[in-house]
Order: structure tokens, then sequence, then C-alpha cells
């Protein structure tokens, strides 16, 4: 007989939902919401003119661009299952939140727009998965739209993504002739309406063989779909689940998130082959779900979840054992006991308190700066959970305050923010100058205005021209401390207080490399 842990944690799907923007991610992630029961009727999300109000995007600068900038996590029970979704943000410039997401979850949905196909963005996001071995599900919407051709659309993915295919559903034409899909792993035509998009709708299933087939398509329509599936058959693999789970083939629908179409089907395949929480490798051992002792690790740091409260919160994911509240576990980088009786569970920005939660499962842990993204929480075990890297920032620019009384809600408010991985901030050891470097132009913008509304300190930009920033170390300490003296004005601290060396150009670099060989340059920050 299953123990009572091993079954809850079974029940378990925690996954992330990644895509380019625009491709319908987080309208996607809403309907996976509206079929779960979590929300009742969905946001519909307009045009930019009118401010966007899906339930994931909460921060208000997400509000106004209509993007999505954090990562959220949302929870609901489905059938039998608990699910855990984790929305991340499509925007490239925040790349980096959604490499560590990657992390924190044991499968992915990829979202792909039925029209552009796969873009670049889905690419590098792909190249992770690959190098993780996480399971991926592909998802093509917007079918509502003039699509290209299915067989070319998967023909895309294949090469584009490196991974094999199967469809599980089948479009009927796109556009304004798009009549529905036709569900391979159930045979039934399920037919579109998009009369109602805030609410689900039952859906109207068909037997491909029954008469009144051609009420609902054309002639036209229904030979294409019988000649389409008779190729489906002669060219695609079954679904084999052990290949899904070893990433090595994804299983493909189609559908129109916004009008709720192809939406359940996807979930209810999804719930039912999708991967349990898997072990996760630390430094010391592989963790796997089902041992008895609880541990964990710091993913995303927020800060100001609530306007109202100076607060951060820790996104805690849960590798093995169970989380109670008001229990002592171990804070393994400080090496203290800490107990938390405020840990919170989310629904969006709904947030409610919990007592326990299991491996799978995401915990929200009140931070008055105990952690650092990576930490690690336990029974009482020194475990190091790795794979959470900081990149060496493409953009640099120096932060100036500009208004000198507000000294110090600017200091707090870099230090939470950097502390939460928005970007990374360097301290020139030349002159002091602080300098924030970051993956892309949008991040200093977010820099800028949550600074303003939610620290009330305002910052401003000075330009500098930086090539990269890399971390150094060596065995020689005491080439390490000629090779600092020499380059005296590129050389900085980061938050840590680890030498970072920031080159002015790729010459440059290359020529530091060559004089200096027993030194290392990183360009990650973990080594």
């Amino acid at each position: 007989m299953m123990k009572y842990n091993e079954r809850e944690i079974s029940k378990r799907r925690t996954f992330a939902v990644i895509a380019h923007p625009d491709a319908g991610k987080t309208t996607l992630t809403e309907k996976l919401l509206l079929f779960g029961g979590a929300i009742h009727v969905a946001g519909a999300v307009k045009s930019n003119k009118i401010k966007k109000s899906a339930t994931s995007d909460w921060m208000e600068i997400e509000k106004q661009r209509g993007i999505s900038v954090a990562t959220s996590v949302m929870g609901f029970e489905y059938q039998d299952y608990k699910i855990n979704i984790l929305d991340t943000p499509g925007h490239q410039d925040f790349a980096e939140d959604t490499y560590r997401t990657l992390t924190a979850v044991d499968s992915v949905i990829i979202v792909i727009d039925g029209a552009r196909g796969v873009e670049v963005q889905t690419k590098r996001l792909m190249e992770v998965c690959r190098m993780r071995k996480t399971p991926v599900i592909v998802f093509v919407n917007k079918m509502d739209r003039e699509s290209q051709d299915p067989f070319d659309l998967l023909d895309e993915v294949e090469s584009e993504l490196q991974i094999a295919t199967t469809p599980l559903t089948w479009p009927i034409d796109s556009g304004d002739r798009f009549k529905g899909v036709y569900n391979i792993y159930d045979k039934a035509i399920e037919l579109f309406s998009a009369a109602d998009k805030t609410h689900v709708t039952e859906r109207q299933q068909v037997d491909l063989n029954a008469p009144e087939l051609l009420e609902h398509l054309s002639e036209a329509q229904a030979d294409r779909l019988k000649s389409d599936l008779e190729i489906i058959e002669g060219v695609y693999p079954e679904l084999d689940v052990e290949q899904y789970l070893n990433a090595e083939l994804a299983p493909v629908f189609f559908g129109s998130a916004l009008n709720n179409f192809g939406v359940k089907e996807l979930l209810d395949i999804f719930v039912k082959i999708a991967p349990s929480p898997r072990p996760t490798p630390a430094e010391e051992r592989v963790v796997t779900p089902y041992e008895e002792p609880f541990t964990g690790f710091v993913f995303k740091i927020h800060a100001n979840m609530d306007p109202n409260h100076r607060s951060c919160i820790a996104f805690v994911k849960i590798c093995s054992g169970k989380f109670e509240r008001n229990t002592y576990y171990t804070h393994v980088r400080h090496g203290k006991q800490m107990r938390f009786s405020s840990p919170t569970a989310f629904m969006a920005q709904k947030k409610e308190i919990v007592d326990d939660a299991y491996a799978g499962d995401i915990v929200g842990l009140p931070d008055t700066g105990n952690f650092k993204i990576g930490d690690t929480l336990t029974s009482g075990e020194t475990l190091h959970f790795r794979g959470l890297p900081s990149f060496s920032p493409e953009m640099f620019k120096y932060i100036e305050n500009a208004d000198p009384q507000k000294q110090k809600q600017l200091q707090k408010g870099l230090n939470q923010l950097m502390d939460e991985g928005v970007a990374q901030m360097f301290t020139n050891v030349f002159n002091g100058r602080r300098i924030i470097g970051t993956v892309g132009q949008l991040q200093f913008e977010v820099i800028q205005y949550r600074l303003l509304h939610e620290y009330q300190a305002s910052c401003r930009w000075e330009p500098i021209h930086l090539y990269k920033a890399c971390w150094l170390s060596s065995d020689d300490d005491e080439v390490l401390q000629e090779f600092k003296r020499r380059k005296m004005q590129y050389i900085a601290v980061d938050t840590q207080g680890r030498d970072v060396y920031l080159a002015d150009s790729s010459y440059l670099l290359t020529m530091a490399k060559e004089e200096f060989p027993q030194i290392t340059f990183h360009f990650t920050s973990e080594f």
C-alpha cells in the first residue's frame, strides 16, 4: 500500500508554460485555471488600450505594457491531481528569470503561434529543456486565425527544436474556416464555437464516420481530415510515454486558447502522462522526492508582492518530503535554524497560509533578507542544490541617486531587487560607483519604475561602455593581485564580494586572457 506522502507526491504536476511574447502564453495559463475551476470567469485580455487583467500578470508595469515580467506561481486541483503552474516571462529581457524557473519544474508546455511558427526565443528555452532532459508538450495556438499548414508546423518544430513530435489532436482548417479538432487520443471530433470566451462551454463531439459529420464540415474538409489522419498514422509514431518522459518525443496539441478551444484536451491528457516530481541532483547526492526528510531550494525572490507591506517572498521548490508550518528547518548557507509561521501557497495574487506542502509544491516564505537565490533549506542535512546560474550581463549603466535625501531607500531597494535576481550590481573598486548589468534594456525601466513606486527612491542612469563582466578565479593569489593592480579601473566586486573584471572590448578581454593564463574568466556566476 502507498504511504500517504507517496500518494500526495505522485498526484503533483509542476510545470512551466514558456513561449515567445505574444504567442498566447498568459492566455493559455489563464484558461488552464478556468478549466481547473481555480477562476470562474477569464479576464478578457484585450488590446493595450484597456489595462490587461490576466490573473497571472499582477505587477503594475506588466499591466501597463501587457507583458509578463515576473514568474507567477498558481496552484489548483483538477480531477484527482494537484497542479502547480509557473507562468514565465516571455519577454527576452527576462530570459534569466525563465532559465531559473526551469530548474523548479518537472515538465514544460511550449506555446507556439500557429501563424508565426517557432521563434528564436523558443529555441533558446528549448536548449535549456534539452540540457536538463525536461519533458516537453507543444501547444500550437491561435488556430482560429490564418495559420501555417499543420504538417509544415510539425516539421518546423522537429527541425528547430530538435525533438521528434507526435500530434495528439489535429486541426480541421484554420482562420474563419476553423471547425474544431480531431482528438487522436480519444478518437472523436470536437467542434469549435467561438461564442463565449470567458466561461467553459460544453464540447460537441461527433464520430469521424457518423453520417451527421457533414452537417458540421464541408465535404472537402471531411475528406481532407480523413486523408490527413491516414498520413499521420503512416508518418508519426504513436505516443510512447517513456520517450516523452525522457524528453525524446513531444506530443503536439492544436487549439485557440483565447476561445478556450483545445485547452481541456491538453489538460486531460497532460495530467495522465506528465511526470510527478522527479529527483533533484544536489552537489552531495541525488535527492528523490519520496524521501521522508524535507529539502527544498529558493529559485526566486520577489519583493513587494503586497505593496502595503514592505516584504520579500522567497519562492521555495520542495524537492523531498513534507514541509510543515512552524517547524524548524536548517538554512544551510547560514547554518542556522529557522521556522516559518506564515508560509503561503499562491493563486496568482491571492495568497493563502498553508500548514503543509509536499515535494513538487512551491511555497512562499516571508523573507527579511535571509535568502539568496539558490539557498537550500533541509531537515538538518547539509545539501547544496546547483544549477541556478547568473549569466554574464550584456548591458551596463551607472546608477546614480537622483534624490540625496532618499539615499537609504535607494540602497534598500537596490539590495532587494538584486537579491531578487532582476539584474546584477557591481561596485567599481577604483571610483566606488555602482554599475547595473542586465540581459536586456527593459530591465532598466523595470528597476527605475519599481524603485520609485515601491521604495519612493528616484534614480537616474548614466552611460558606460562595457563589453562583458566576468568573474575571476585563480589558484595563484599573487597573479590575481597583480592583475587587479594593473587593471584597477576595470575591477569591481559583485553583491557577494566576488572579483569581477569589466572588459570594455572583446579585444581587451582576449589580451587579458593571453597575458594571464593562470587566471580563469567565468561567464556565469557558478564555478
